[in-house]
């Protein structure tokens, strides 16, 4: 049997996997099986988030019981493939050429050149320089980061991001990214000031519009705290009041791949900040650092150590690896990132820092045991796989009973927030799907409306005609008629739609950990499998806890929880290798 024929019998691929090695068949009959197979794993490496196939690792990619051909046989059949281009480090692929062989790894051409050109638009944005502060500046640092107070590394990356053009802010919730890059902006609108330069273009983005939302938030109280404290109104009067989604900012619409902003038709800013880095896919980051004007500043925040993107690449920990780098001319990012590790997104009702730093270091044995201590808002139901059994259901369905009794949109938008079940999976017992909707059935009973008083919804695919994005959430209410209303947030008041006229939604009472990134809640119910699956990681275990802010409720085997920390979301890339990271 052919190695395309038992991958196809594994029932692994995609039609769209096979139906890429079957063209490239046809295309070249005398094409060696072992390249149709490498196409077709190509592809469904993308779909898996990597960036790339690694025959050295098909195992990793395929669970199946499959006699894998030696990696570096492998290696040499591809490159002797007429369908396969093997271009030097820096220059473009072979437009007529499917795939691309580089450093061991197969690539969809595609996928490759977003890898060169990403690295290729950070290394052009790196070359600018901005000459040392002026010492007004220097007095005003000194008023926002006082010594002594706070976390030393808020004004060390402050000071560094002042001195460069790309700049990484990386560090866990509630540590003061967000803090940081507004009391920055306030220096950089000082420095322009001071050099007697306009005020710089500011925007804020994030990949959902529920971050870009906090971002924004948050900027405006930092601005309104520090007018308060006396800080010249003028500097805080320049701090954006809004962010956007990069899709928006951009002016990407759903199935169109060219943006209205690119590296010809550039963004009209000077300052870019981009929160919640690892949820932004490859291609995604590649678009948008080609579409900064030569000079502009990009600012990065993020948390390594949550989940990566959902598609393709891992870009924040490729750029982490290559700002951690040594300085060396193939290193444009090298010394470019500061890490905040003071404290997590949390209130004094819940003490999360002990098991968060458990799991973020893969200690099973002192998360299991911070868990088991509980206490400070922190409940383990070990072995709990039933979220609405008689130990957690109030717990879980009392946030959201005031709903029901909610008219005003404003009033239950605030809601939304209150609590959510967060899953591994979207299917089976334990999966989001069937929670959600046995969450329904028990709030709004068997006789319910499709879209009853307090139902939540999430949007599942971006559509820019609507102004709504994957991910954004909303709420059910009756209109005066009775008739069901679908109201969703909106920059300067809530917005309503009809139910019918929404584009593909789901219930999003229970939602997947990948679908809760960038989100906040104040009671957050973590629901793991019954038994160990792929998806279980250390990061994805990371990112569901911390989402909480108040109470925090984690049900499920001491297993689960041992097998996700001895397990990383590991993503192939090419991208910190090509930036000079080892």
């Amino acid at each position: 049997m052919s190695l395309l024929d038992a991958l196809q019998r594994s029932g692994v691929l995609r039609p769209v996997d096979l139906a890429l090695a079957q063209a490239l068949q046809r295309i070249d009959g005398d094409i060696a099986d072992s390249a149709l197979a490498a196409a077709a794993l190509a592809s469904h490496a993308v779909a898996q988030g990597h960036a790339a196939f690694d025959p050295a690792a098909a195992g990793e990619l395929v669970d199946a019981s499959i006699d894998w051909p030696d990696a570096a046989e492998w290696r040499a059949t591809l490159a002797a493939c007429s369908m396969v281009d093997r271009p030097d480090a820096d220059a473009a692929s072979d437009e007529s050429t499917p795939l691309v062989l580089e450093d061991g790894r197969v690539y969809l051409r595609r996928y490759r050149e977003y890898e060169r050109r990403l690295a290729a638009a950070l290394a052009r944005l790196c070359v600018a320089t901005d000459g040392a502060p002026h010492a007004d500046v220097d007095a005003l640092h000194a008023r926002l980061f006082p010594a002594g107070e706070g976390d030393d590394a808020q004004a060390r990356a402050a000071r560094r991001a002042l001195d460069s053009t790309v700049m990484l802010v990386t560090g866990g919730p509630g540590t003061g990214k967000t803090t940081t890059i507004a009391r920055l902006l306030v220096l950089l609108a000082a420095q322009a000031r001071a050099r007697g330069k306009p005020v710089p273009r500011f925007a804020l983005a994030a990949p959902t519009g529920r971050a870009a939302d906090r971002m924004a938030g948050g900027v405006r109280r930092v601005a309104e705290s520090l007018r308060a404290a006396g800080i010249d109104a003028e500097l805080c009067d320049a701090l954006p009041t809004q962010a956007s989604t990069l899709h928006r900012l951009l002016g990407l619409v759903p199935g169109r791949p060219q943006a209205r902003f690119d590296r010809v038709q550039p963004l009209k800013v000077d300052v870019l900040v981009v929160d919640e880095a690892s949820m932004v896919d490859l291609p995604l980051m590649c678009k948008l650092v080609e579409a900064l004007p030569d000079g502009a500043r990009l600012l990065l925040l993020g948390d390594r150590d949550q989940l990566p993107s959902v598609e393709a690449g891992d870009v924040l920990a490729a750029l982490v690896d290559a700002c951690d780098a040594p300085a060396a001319a193939n290193a444009p990012l090298a010394g470019r990132r500061v890490h905040l590790d003071r404290g997590y997104r949390q209130t004094d009702d819940l003490v999360l820092e002990p098991v968060a730093d458990a799991v973020r270091r893969g200690d099973a044995a002192a998360a299991l045991s911070a868990l088991r201590v509980g206490g400070g808002g922190l409940h383990y139901h070990e072995d709990a796989l039933d979220p609405l059994a008689a130990s957690t259901r109030e717990a879980l369905l009392a946030p959201w009973r005031g709903l029901r009794h909610c008219s005003e949109p404003r009033e239950a938008l605030a809601l939304v927030n209150r609590a959510r079940l967060l899953t591994a999976l979207r299917d089976g017992p334990q999966g989001a799907s069937q929670l959600n909707a046995r969450i329904e059935l028990a709030l709004a009973g068997t006789q319910r409306e499709p879209y009853f008083h307090g139902r939540l919804l999430m949007v599942t695919e971006n559509s820019a005609r609507h102004g709504l994005f994957n991910g954004d959430v909303g709420v059910c209410l009756p209109d005066v008629h009775g008739a069901p209303i679908a109201w969703f947030d909106g920059p300067d008041a809530p917005r309503a739609f009809h139910p019918g006229a929404l584009p593909a939604h789901s219930g999003a009472f229970a939602t997947t950990v990948h679908k809760a990134q960038g989100s906040e809640f104040d009671i957050v119910l973590l629901q793991l499998p019954a038994a160990d699956t792929r998806v279980l990681t250390r990061e994805l275990i990371y990112t569901g806890l911390t989402r909480a802010r108040t109470q925090l409720h984690v049900l499920g085997p001491a297993s689960a929880i041992e097998a996700a920390l001895g397990r990383h979301a590991r993503r192939i890339s090419g991208l910190a290798r090509r930036l000079g990271a080892a």
